[in-house]
């Protein structure tokens, strides 16, 4: 479970956390949506530890994140909003091996979180391809693999559609369905609606560093009005 509570985060004079209360429980979809500016990214880079708080506390399956952020990093999978951010490797099979061989873990059980991941985004077979030959979907999946390779037990993915055709935003949903399915938490940081809030659990809003909406689906879509989000088609 990720639980936040009171979290407080300042750029320079301008805050852009104030005071979130917010939590995911396990096994959960969750849709965060908001303008760009809300607080959405920082909230999510919080839940990992790539930002510090300035008042305020987050947990991650009941331990502060700062705590133990090997802890952190492992239970909860980021997936960026350019994929290319997150890459270390030129290749498929080097980058999504990069989280496991960080853990230490032998080669062996590296190699098969690996192949596992891969198979869970079809990209099964195709460790050799390098990277910046990939299409833009591809490159997602990529990217979703190796968050998955570390096994966590929620999975955020900051604006994940940006950049997508058709068919492969549909291969990415498809995608976080299954991994919904097998039990894994799955958090969309997003400004687009579309296609989403049939899949959610919850739908929370941030606008103005703050929660302003936080409801199941169908009652949350009531309360868009005036807010700045494309809502569902």
């Amino acid at each position: 479970m990720i639980e936040t509570r009171g979290l407080v985060h300042r750029y320079g004079d301008v805050t852009a956390l104030d005071g979130v209360d917010l939590d995911v429980a396990d096994g959960e979809f969750v849709v965060l949506a908001g303008a760009n500016g809300s607080g959405k990214t920082t909230l999510a880079r919080h839940w990992n530890g790539l930002l510090d708080p300035d008042a305020g506390d987050v947990r991650v399956n009941g331990t502060p994140v700062h705590d133990d952020l090997v802890a952190a990093r492992t239970s909860v999978g980021m997936v960026f909003q350019e994929p290319r951010d997150g890459f270390v490797a030129a290749t498929v099979g080097e980058d999504v091996a990069f989280g496991p061989e960080n853990l230490g873990l032998p080669r062996e059980d590296i190699d098969a979180r690996v192949r596992d991941a891969l198979d869970a985004v079809n990209l099964a077979g195709r460790e050799a391809e390098r990277i910046d030959q990939l299409s833009g979907g591809e490159r997602e999946r990529v990217a979703i693999a190796g968050a998955l390779a570390m096994r966590p037990d929620h999975l955020v993915l900051d604006e994940p559609f940006t950049g997508l055709d058709a068919p492969a935003r549909e291969s990415v949903l498809d995608r976080l369905d299954a991994l919904h399915e097998a039990g894994t938490s799955v958090v969309v940081v997003t400004h687009d609606l579309r296609d989403l809030v049939s899949r959610a659990d919850r739908l929370c809003v941030l606008a103005d560093g703050d929660v302003v909406v936080d409801e199941p689906p169908e009652r949350a879509v009531e309360r868009l009005d005036g807010l700045p989000v494309r809502r569902p088609c």
